[in-house]
């Protein structure tokens, strides 16, 4: 994957508790770990937001499948 040059200023406590947490990385690690957790945080939040429409409609609410509280009782039955 190509690399950019970024040039940034960070706090420097920040900065000292990352290295301390991850001794042995280089800097520019830290921040391609610190993107990639941000990245991956974002990602869990658009799944969770997605998953809301389940907490709006009931589990017993009928479908032209069923319904979905009757396939986790079967799930947890097996």
């Amino acid at each position: 994957m190509p690399r950019i040059r970024i040039s940034t200023t960070v706090s420097d406590e920040l900065l000292t508790q990352a290295r301390a947490a991850l001794p042995g990385l280089n800097d520019a690690t830290l921040v391609d770990r610190a993107l990639e957790a941000l990245c991956a945080e974002h990602r869990a939040a658009e799944i969770d937001r997605s998953y809301a429409a389940y907490d709006v409609i009931p589990l017993d609410t009928e479908d032209e499948w069923g319904n979905l509280a009757e396939l986790l009782d079967a799930a947890a039955s097996a």
